[in-house]
């Protein structure tokens, strides 16, 4: 079992879904990333959200490249955080592109090989992905010259219409990426819309609201506030990292009672950081 749950998470193979007009989710086994830039030819000006696992370098390029063509590179890449499932392939994509990459001041440590993230918590309740989660990589990585932190004042560069919202309890510095023209929310891990702790949830994608995956939060307190946080912003769309996107009254319901109940929702009844 342990074999077969190593091989989904594995698993290169990516389907995409046309979220709005100009975000495009890419979906994986284990984790979403997103384009965000409406596909106009080789002068598009695009961004890249995330960059899943390590395997994930070919599959992204091809989707790119359907887009954009081979000559036209992201403005940069955003990292939402910086654990296994979202910086696999961040390095060689930077590198081929020769491209800087964001991050939030205080997830610098993680993407600069001066920290290790905690180890995941197996305990946390039932499903299989967070029995096995022992296995998950935490150590961080070195970006070097690459990562670059983001301004302080919320601004994205080269995304003018959006802004970046610290949501931290999953990472310390883990953001969110908010548009408040039409209410788009990316939340990253500060939110799910699937049971990530559940393998039987992950391969159906059956739609629920929940917090950040159980396995890898350190914070609880912090993700807490960052749910409010997320709620007091109204998002009329949300885009999570793991699931499916979630909108108009059915998110706000969701969003609504996740952030009045997180205790009971949201936080485990027993594990490592609780």
């Amino acid at each position: 079992m342990t074999n077969k749950l190593l091989e989904i998470i594995s698993d290169a193979t990516a389907s995409t879904q046309q979220v709005t007009n100009d975000i495009l989710l890419l979906k994986f086994t284990i984790a979403n990333l997103y384009i965000i830039g409406e596909p106009k030819g080789a002068d598009s000006k695009w961004m890249l959200v995330d960059t899943g696992l390590a395997h994930s370098f070919k599959a992204i390029l091809e989707e790119v490249h359907r887009l954009y063509g081979e000559n036209c590179p992201p403005q940069a890449i955003i990292l939402t955080h910086g654990h296994f499932d979202h910086v696999g392939s961040v390095i060689e994509l930077s590198d081929y592109w020769n491209v800087p990459i964001y991050a939030h001041k205080l997830e610098l440590p993680y993407l600069t090989g001066q920290k290790d993230y905690p180890p995941a918590d197996p305990t946390v309740g039932e499903g299989l992905i967070a029995e096995m989660s022992f296995l998950f990589p935490n150590e961080g990585i070195n970006l070097g010259h690459r990562i670059h932190p983001l301004p302080d004042d919320g601004s994205i560069p080269n995304m003018l219409d959006w802004e970046w919202i610290h949501t931290p309890g999953h990472t310390p510095g883990h953001i969110s990426l908010f548009r408040k023209s039409d209410g788009v929310l990316i939340a990253g891990d500060a939110i799910t819309t699937v049971k990530q702790e559940s393998l039987l949830s992950v391969l159906t994608q059956k739609q629920e609201l929940n917090g950040p995956p159980a396995y890898f939060t350190t914070n609880w307190n912090e993700a807490e506030e960052s749910v409010k946080k997320l709620r007091q912003l109204k998002p009329t769309l949300a885009i999570t990292s793991h699931g499916t996107p979630m909108k108009g009254e059915e998110l706000k319901v969701a969003l609504e009672n996740l952030s009045t109940r997180f205790h009971q929702e949201a936080i485990p009844e027993q594990g490592r950081y609780v």
